[in-house]
C-alpha cells in the first residue's frame, strides 16, 4: 500500500497557543445531549503509557442549552431499511475504517454510536437482523437521515456486489454468507485523513485514544453510555493546536505530520476541505499522488483515505497482512518473497484484475475474514476448507495474529516492514 510519499515543506510561522486556563465557556451547541441511560464505561485518561499531561484537562466542556424537555427520554428507534446482509454493525465499525464509533450497549443489543457531520446518532441491530437508528438531537431529522445514508454508502447494494465477486471467486460465496453486511463507509475526507495520520505504525487502542483527543477539540454533542461525543473539529480549529501540545499528549512523531498537513491544507486555493472533496472527482492514481504530497501521507495511508472517504472503490491499502492474503489467493507465485514498494502496485493490480472497480470492498471483506474472531468460524466450515488452500510461505517468520477486533494491529516485524513501504 505504499509508494514513495512526497512531503510539502511546512511553512514556519509563530503559532499562538490556545488559552488552556481560561474560565470562559466555549460556545454551546444548539441542542442538548441525550440522557445517560446506558451503562457508563471508563473514559481513557491518556494516550501513552507515560501518562503525559492532558492539555485539554483545563478546557471547560461546552454545556448544552436547556430545553423544555426534562428527565429521562426513551430513544426513538426508526428502521433504516437495511438488513443485516446489507449492514452488519460489528463487521463495519470496529474493523479499522473509523475510530470514532463506539459500542454503547454491551448487554441487550448490538449498538454503536457516532457522529455524522453535526449529528449524534446511534445504530442498533434488531433481533431480526435489521438496523434501526436514533438521532439524539437534531433540528432536521430528514436531512440528518440523508447524511447518515450517505455516510453508510447505502446506495451501493452489497448483495449484487457479492454475487459479482462470487462469480469470479467461489470462495466469496461462503464469505458473503458468513460475513455479509461488511460495508465500506463514506467518511468526511478531513476526518478520515486525520484518523489515518494517527494510525501510522500504531495499534487500534492507541489510535482510538489519539482520535478521541483530537475529536474533543470539536463541539460537544452529548454523552451516550458514559462516553462523550464531539463534532470533528474544523481545519481552523485544528490550526490552533501546536506540535508541542500534541507531543505532550502522546502523539510522538505523528504530531509534526498532523500540524504539517493542517498547514498544507490551509494553503490550498479555495480551502483544504474543498481541495480534499475535489479528489472524489479525479481518478485513483491522481488522488493517491495528490494525497501523498501531504506530510506523513504515504501510499498506504493515501489508499485508506481514498477508499474510505473519496469514492475510490478500487483503492487497495496494502500492508503486510494484505500482502499475505494476496500471496495465498491471488499471486501465490510470490509467496515467500518480501513486500517492497514495487510489489505493492502488483498486489493492487491483482485485486483489481480479480474483482473489478469495487476491488477495495472485496479486499476489505478478505481482510475481515482474517480476524481471529472470524477466522475460527471460517476454518471450521467444510466449504472454506475445501476451497483453494493457502500456499505456505517460506523463509518468513509469521508476524503473529491481529489482536481480536483490533483489525490493524501489527506485529513488530510487520510494523517495521509497513513503515518502509
Amino acid at each position: 500500500m505504499q509508494s514513495l510519499s512526497k512531503t510539502l515543506p511546512i511553512m514556519k510561522r509563530h503559532r499562538s497557543k490556545p488559552n488552556l486556563t481560561t474560565t470562559t465557556a466555549p460556545p454551546t451547541p444548539s441542542t442538548p445531549p441525550p440522557p445517560q441511560t446506558l451503562r457508563a464505561t471508563p473514559k481513557p485518561q491518556s494516550i501513552s503509557s507515560k501518562k503525559p499531561r492532558n492539555i485539554l484537562s483545563h478546557l471547560p466542556r461546552p454545556k448544552p442549552i436547556p430545553t423544555h424537555q426534562q428527565g429521562p427520554q426513551t430513544p426513538k428507534w426508526v428502521p433504516l431499511n437495511l438488513s443485516k446482509s446489507e449492514l452488519s454493525l460489528p463487521l463495519t465499525f470496529p474493523t479499522g475504517q473509523t475510530f470514532r464509533w463506539k459500542q454503547t450497549d454491551h448487554h441487550n443489543h448490538i449498538q454503536y454510536t457516532g457522529v455524522v457531520g453535526s449529528h449524534l446518532v446511534s445504530l442498533k441491530q434488531l433481533g431480526n437482523g435489521d438496523v434501526a437508528y436514533s438521532f439524539h438531537h437534531t433540528a432536521n431529522e430528514a436531512s440528518a437521515r440523508l447524511a447518515l445514508l450517505d455516510f453508510l454508502n447505502a446506495g451501493i447494494c452489497l448483495a449484487d456486489m457479492w454475487d459479482g465477486f462470487s462469480a469470479s471467486d467461489p470462495r466469496f460465496a461462503e464469505l458473503a454468507r458468513r460475513l455479509g453486511g461488511a460495508r465500506v463507509l463514506r467518511q468526511d475526507p478531513l476526518e478520515c485523513l486525520v484518523q489515518f495520520l494517527c494510525s501510522s505504525n500504531n495499534n487500534i487502542g492507541r489510535i482510538t485514544r489519539m482520535v478521541d483527543f483530537i475529536s474533543s477539540l470539536g463541539n460537544y454533542l452529548g454523552t451516550v453510555g458514559g462516553l462523550d461525543f464531539h463534532e470533528f473539529p474544523s481545519l481552523d480549529r485544528l490550526s490552533q493546536v501546536s506540535e508541542e501540545e500534541l507531543r505532550e499528549a502522546g502523539f510522538g512523531y505523528r504530531a509534526k505530520y498532523i500540524i504539517g498537513t493542517v498547514d498544507a491544507l490551509q494553503s490550498k486555493p479555495g480551502g483544504g476541505a474543498e481541495w480534499l472533496a475535489s479528489l472524489r472527482e479525479i481518478d485513483l492514481q491522481k488522488a493517491i499522488d495528490a494525497l501523498s504530497t501531504l506530510p506523513g501521507v504515504g501510499p498506504k495511508v493515501a489508499a485508506c483515505i481514498a477508499l474510505f472517504s473519496l469514492d475510490q472503490h478500487q483503492a487497495i491499502p496494502v500492508d503486510t497482512h494484505v500482502w499475505q492474503i494476496a500471496t495465498r489467493y491471488l499471486i501465490p507465485e510470490l509467496a515467500g518473497t518480501r513486500l517492497t514498494p514495487k510489489l505493492c502496485s502488483r498486489v493492487a493490480d491483482a485485486f483489481v484484475s480479480k474483482y473489478g472497480k469495487y476491488a477495495g470492498w472485496a479486499q476489505t471483506l478478505l481482510f475481515i475474514a482474517e480476524l481471529p474472531s472470524q477466522k475460527t468460524l471460517l476454518l471450521s466450515d467444510s466449504c472454506i476448507s475445501g476451497c483453494q488452500k493457502p500456499v505456505k510461505q517460506k523463509g518468513r517468520r509469521s508476524s503473529g495474529p491481529i489482536n481480536g477486533d483490533s483489525a490493524q494491529k501489527l506485529g513488530i516485524e510487520d510494523q517495521e516492514a509497513d513503515e518502509k513501504l
